[in-house]
């Protein structure tokens, strides 16, 4: 079955941290783009392996939004 989940990419000094926040712990980094994405990937996949169905749906439907704020700094 194919699910949707969200990951948040992160650029810093080291190259770039990946995490998912649907799945607590669940976590990579990689030294590129590419790298960072197949590498949260394989993650999320191995992560979902280790649970029983009903863990895969509590965590797999929980509500996560995003969202861009603006705010002005004096």
């Amino acid at each position: 079955m194919m699910y949707k989940l969200n990951i948040i990419i992160e650029k810093d000094e080291y190259g770039y941290y990946a995490y998912c926040p649907e799945l607590p712990g669940c976590q990579s980094e990689g030294e590129s783009w590419e790298e960072v994405k197949a590498n949260i990937k394989e993650a999320v996949e191995l992560y979902l392996d280790t649970l029983e169905e009903s863990e895969k749906q509590a965590l797999l439907t929980r509500e996560v939004l995003a969202m861009t704020l603006e705010v002005q700094v004096a």
